[in-house]
């Protein structure tokens, strides 16, 4: 029986769930997930987890901080002026943007605080500092 390896495309069934069991993303309902083993495309822990899979074999890993988004980063946690946002645009906390770097790449942040003068933002991805526990289904490898 072929078994996931390093190189392989594979196609998954998942459940993502935090360490309170609330659901954080799920491909049910949806096609499966297709990314290249080995490759990056997916956080390490997920990675790993495919190999030696066999086509409809499931299991259930915990993948830690350091496996997952990493620790959360304080230096990615900006101030920025409320004077820089559009006029008819009311910030508020919770509400998610979308900035770019100096180089053109956009990337997300979410408004975790709105002062006086400037507004907080946070780069952070939303499941850093997280463990995780993914249920995953191998369905193909091609």
């Amino acid at each position: 029986m072929q078994k996931a390896k390093s190189g392989d495309k594979v196609k998954v069934h998942y459940h993502g769930k935090l360490t309170d069991g609330s659901t954080f993303d799920s491909s049910e309902g949806r096609d499966p997930l297709e990314f290249t083993v080995g490759s990056g495309q997916v956080i390490k822990g997920f990675d790993d987890a495919v190999i030696d899979m066999a086509v409809g074999e499931k299991k259930t890993v915990q993948i830690p901080v350091e496996n997952a988004y990493g620790e959360r980063n304080e230096d990615m946690m900006m101030e920025y002026p409320k004077t820089e946002f559009p006029a008819d645009m009311i910030p508020e906390v919770g509400m998610e943007l979308h900035m770019s770097d100096n180089m053109g790449n956009v990337f997300p942040v979410v408004i975790t605080e709105v002062l006086d003068e400037v507004v907080v933002l946070d780069a952070n991805h939303p499941l850093a500092g997280e463990d995780l526990t993914f249920e995953i289904e191998l369905v193909s490898i091609a």
